[in-house]
């Protein structure tokens, strides 16, 4: 009777820390997966940190304006005035930071001889499945649905560069979403108006995710 107590409570704390211990397994798992890409476990930790503090900073690329626009409020029975800043920018933590990453790996796998064609193939068929999958949402800007990303940057990698898949899917998610979803849709979305960010709020998601992906495969 008396050891009914403390079972319980220790089952209790071990059901409280459960989410606790399966985030630093997942960390585990993805700075042991970037250590395999040749970043250390601490560096892997300040990028995720950069990553995500950096998908609130965009640097504006050429003068942001603004703009006079009337917005419809009550079905259009009458509009609105609203100033409305209008420019296009790029992200620090969804474009900048995964690019650089990109070249790097690009670089390690030049250094270590091996081919550099199927990554970029995969960095084609990536191009051509986040252009299909991107939509312009008049306000919002330009979106990707978050899970595919890293599943086809995923696939293509483990099917044409199965020997260093990891740093290919990484390198072919990250440039197929921003140049597929966002690049190709910027004159789209352009016409909407409004402030646009490559590598941002609608993308960022997808790429963020292409990354924890890589690790993945390289820790497994």
């Amino acid at each position: 009777m008396f050891f009914l107590p403390a079972g319980c409570l220790i089952l209790l704390l071990f059901v409280l820390f459960l989410p606790v211990i399966f985030v630093l397994g997942y960390f585990h798992i993805v700075t042991i997966g970037f250590a395999k890409l040749g970043i250390s476990p601490e560096i892997t930790i300040f990028l995720l940190l950069a990553i995500l503090l950096g998908s609130a900073i965009n640097i504006p690329l050429g003068r942001k304006k603004l703009a006079y626009v009337e917005e419809p409020r009550f079905f259009g029975l009458w509009r609105s005035p609203k100033i409305k800043a209008e420019g296009l920018a790029i992200n620090l933590g969804g474009a900048i930071i995964p690019l650089i990453l990109s070249f790097y790996f690009l670089y390690l796998i030049w250094l270590a001889g091996l081919a550099l064609q199927p990554v970029f193939l995969a960095v084609l068929f990536m191009i051509v499945v986040s252009k299909f999958l991107a939509r312009v949402i008049p306000g919002a800007g330009i979106t990707i649905p978050a899970l595919v990303p890293p599943v086809f940057a995923a696939a293509f990698s483990l099917l044409l560069a199965p020997g260093y898949a990891a740093p290919a899917a990484f390198v072919a998610g990250t440039m197929g979403v921003l140049i597929g979803a966002d690049v190709l849709n910027l004159g789209k979305a352009r016409k909407y108006g409004g402030f646009l960010s490559i590598g941002g709020a609608g993308v960022f998601d997808g790429i963020f995710l292409v990354g924890i992906v890589s690790a993945l495969l390289a820790g497994f």
